[in-house]
């Protein structure tokens, strides 16, 4: 399956919710969205999550499909500030995916945040994944986010630092 690039989207000037712009980091203002439409308990469903929602946000996302067994799970669709960052191999798309497996079997929205060397340069990151389901129960998707910024003079990248945190 090609992996579709939505970076048009995020160029539009769509109306972003004041609730979402209130929030400072990307991974609270996509949950914040996430929750709004799991009302009930359900998940989300995909078709639920507009790239006009997310604004100039929908850039930092992408949207995983989830494949049995969990390897075959793959990109459907990739934001541009991410787009450089689709080899599932050092890079921090390969680090939300290799994460897909927790979410999966905890069924909840899980953080993400570290140090990391993406291409040659290393950075600090934070990015999150948000189950979605057509049926409100078998997740079939997960939408990521993630954001990050080059590591600073007196930061080092001593060794790849991981932390989780459910949301």
């Amino acid at each position: 399956m090609a992996i579709q690039s939505f970076g048009h989207w995020a160029e539009q000037k769509a109306k972003v919710p004041i609730a979402m712009q209130r929030e400072r980091r990307l991974v609270d203002r996509v949950l914040r969205l996430w929750k709004e439409m799991a009302r009930g308990g359900l998940f989300p469903r995909r078709d639920q999550i507009e790239p006009s929602m997310l604004g100039e946000d929908w850039a930092n996302c992408l949207v995983i499909a989830v494949q049995s067994p969990v390897g075959l799970s793959h990109f459907v669709e990739v934001g541009n500030s991410l787009s450089m960052m689709r080899c599932p191999n050092n890079s921090l798309a390969g680090v939300l995916l290799s994460h897909l497996p927790q979410v999966l079997s905890e069924r909840r929205c899980l953080m993400i945040e570290g140090r990391a060397a993406l291409n040659d340069l290393g950075v600090l990151y934070r990015s999150a994944l948000y189950p979605l389901s057509e049926d409100g129960v078998a997740i079939d998707h997960v939408l990521g986010a993630a954001n990050y910024r080059p590591l600073l003079e007196n930061e080092q990248l001593l060794a790849p630092l991981i932390r989780t945190k459910w949301l």
